[in-house]
């Protein structure tokens, strides 16, 4: 789990290179898409993000019938679920911390201050400092309301995690070391 501007698929990606592991993000988007046969832009508008029934009425007007929040997110716990069962994967968000075995994973959340992960973004979009915050914001205010709305859960609350990394405080490289250093203590016992 991750707050935005924090880029936690790198981290996730460098976690995964590093134990081999396949790591799953867009990739989970991608697989739907071709389980669905459609194209992965039909699920981008889903991800992560609550819609409104209005707004779902709407848009199957002018979409695939067969396309929408609850045929992605049924999806989306079926595959997470599956990967679950084959073990030693790395999957970055989606409510993975929730759907995927608490006994068997390890549920990590990426976070920074607000300035930190807004000139992160500023930074590698080419945007204004306004633009950024407005951004990581956004992004965050839907994927908070995603997981609410599905689980009742708050996606902030540090008790839903097994480890909590700051990188405004370690580099990606050292939120890695921690991540495999923690996996490894949690496989000990």
């Amino acid at each position: 789990s991750r707050e935005a501007g924090t880029f936690g698929a790198a981290i996730a990606r460098e976690v995964g290179d590093r134990l081999g592991w396949p790591v799953y993000d867009r990739e989970l988007m991608q697989r739907i898409a071709d389980d669905l046969g459609i194209r992965r832009i039909l699920l981008e508008s889903l991800d992560e993000r609550q819609v409104s029934w209005l707004s779902e009425c709407m848009a199957g007007l002018f979409a695939t019938p067969n396309v929408n929040q609850v045929v992605y997110f049924r999806r989306l716990v079926e595959l997470l679920l599956s990967l679950a069962s084959h073990g030693e994967c790395v999957v970055v968000g989606r409510a993975a911390t929730v759907i995927m075995p608490a006994a068997t994973s390890l549920r990590v959340r990426i976070v920074a201050p607000l300035a930190h992960r807004a000139e992160a973004v500023r930074r590698a979009d080419g945007v204004s400092l306004k633009e950024a915050t407005t951004r990581v914001e956004t992004t965050d205010r839907e994927r908070n309301r995603f997981f609410t709305d599905h689980f009742q859960i708050d996606p902030t609350d540090p008790a839903n995690y097994d480890l909590v990394l700051n990188v405004a405080r370690f580099s990606p490289a050292e939120c890695a070391d921690l991540v495999i250093a923690a996996l490894g203590r949690l496989r000990s016992h």
